[in-house]
């Protein structure tokens, strides 16, 4: 706890049987009161090396929902458990815990309700090994979403995020893609009900282990995101309202 706030680490999980003792280990028990993590039905051994590590919460799916669809079980819980502060941190060992203390203090000091860990700030993309086609993207999407939502964002790409309880009740995120859209829909409705996001720099790991999805996917992904910035755009700006921007 920070300030009496309880922090609740989640880890959508899926083929992380080979990352998860790592990333684990490295989480600051001092400030984190509770981990969940949440299996997308793996077909390796996720579960088990959980439970080899006495992660009390353990959520499995059935069927696999996809990247959003485990977010949506991982957030659900954080809050049935009375989080203050939720921490999404990937098991697969891309983006480091060691950040976990900057995020959750920037949030239990009331100076942002919402902190991401962006492999832009700074030189730490190419270097960590981004390829250089998701760099491109990365830059290209970035800043045609600023331009459409009036923001300022280095990246809205980056899997490491901290939200307060707050923003999870305020934004109807069940709702969203069980896709990787999830995560830009997310961020675009939170600037849309008026909070603000910090950055802070964050080391990039591109190994054989690490999640990336695949040329193809990535495609698809950046399409969304494209979509997901304009519906925000004519909501904002036009006053027209859609599924995600409401109200």
């Amino acid at each position: 706890m920070i300030h009496s706030k309880k922090i609740v680490v989640v880890l959508p999980a899926y083929k992380a049987e080979k990352t998860l003792i790592q990333t684990f280990n490295e989480i600051p028990f001092d400030i984190v009161d509770e981990v969940i993590l949440v299996d997308d039905n793996s077909p390796d051994e996720t579960i088990s090396v959980a439970k080899q590590l006495g992660i009390h919460h353990i959520i499995k799916h059935d069927n696999n929902l996809g990247y959003g669809g485990n977010q949506k079980t991982c957030y659900n819980k954080a809050l049935e458990l009375g989080a203050d502060i939720v921490i999404m941190l990937h098991p697969d060992y891309q983006y480091t815990p060691k950040l976990i203390h900057s995020m959750a203090y920037l949030i239990a000091n009331d100076v942002y309700p919402v902190v991401i860990g962006s492999r832009i700030l700074g030189k730490g993309a190419l270097k960590g090994g981004m390829p250089m086609y998701k760099y491109i993207a990365n830059r290209f999407l970035t800043l045609t979403q600023n331009i459409l939502m009036n923001q300022k964002l280095s990246e809205y790409h980056t899997g490491y995020r901290a939200y307060n309880r707050e923003v999870l009740q305020s934004i109807d995120y069940n709702s969203n893609s069980d896709d990787f859209i999830f995560d830009n829909q997310f961020l675009a409705q939170i600037f849309y009900k008026g909070f603000e996001i910090a950055e802070i720099t964050c080391p990039t790991r591109y190994f054989e282990e690490a999640s990336s999805i695949n040329f193809s996917r990535s495609t698809t992904y950046g399409f969304g995101v494209l979509k997901t910035a304009m519906q925000y755009f004519f909501a904002k700006s036009l006053g027209i309202k859609s599924k995600f921007f409401k109200g």
